[in-house]
């Protein structure tokens, strides 16, 4: 109705796999250092908010992969400002979601609004936030604070800006880091 506030939905942070396994390999990740600031930016903004921050970790089942759980590639990546109280989540499939208890914290919580950042992003990144958008979340996509390598076809700076163009034209609210607020 004319003349009512809107509601504010309270918000999160959402940082997938930002894990140690995925820097200083044979492929560079694109901006790693950069990404890596940002990210500590979004979830400084967040803890002086008190939004809650989600760790979500990637699980690879064989043993000796970089990303099997426990092991030190498979830590959130150590210039990260990571807290124990914070929330952490292991999943096994690109959408962060499938087969985790993420949408039960979510909802315990009263979320309504995920700040999204982090790796890969035309797996994760993208298979989380198209799964966000269909479960009803308002998703924010932070166009600067996600990151991939390079493909055989596409460097991954086109792979960051195709995904982008994609994912605002209909699922996410694109926001530059800059821009960001978790306040309610």
């Amino acid at each position: 109705m004319p003349g009512e506030p809107r509601k504010v939905k309270k918000t999160a942070l959402l940082v997938i796999d930002v894990q140690s396994g995925l820097f200083g390999g044979v492929d560079v990740l694109y901006r790693e250092k950069v990404l890596l600031e940002t990210i500590n930016e979004l979830v400084d903004k967040a803890r002086r908010s008190d939004a809650p921050i989600f760790w979500i970790q990637h699980c690879e089942a064989e043993v000796g992969s970089p990303l099997h759980p426990d092991s030190k590639g498979w830590q959130v990546h150590p210039e990260l400002n990571k807290r124990t109280e914070d929330v952490h989540i292991r999943k096994s499939h690109p959408d962060s979601f499938q087969d985790t208890r993420l949408e039960q914290e979510l909802k315990s919580r009263g979320i309504g609004r995920l700040v999204v950042a982090g790796l890969q992003t035309e797996y994760c990144i993208d298979t989380t936030c198209r799964r966000a958008y269909s479960l009803g979340y308002e998703v924010i996509l932070v166009e600067d604070g996600h990151s991939t390598y390079d493909s055989e076809h596409l460097s991954a700076e086109q792979i960051i800006r195709h995904h982008n163009q994609v994912l605002g034209s209909w699922f996410v609210t694109l926001e530059n880091s800059i821009g960001i607020s978790f306040a309610a």
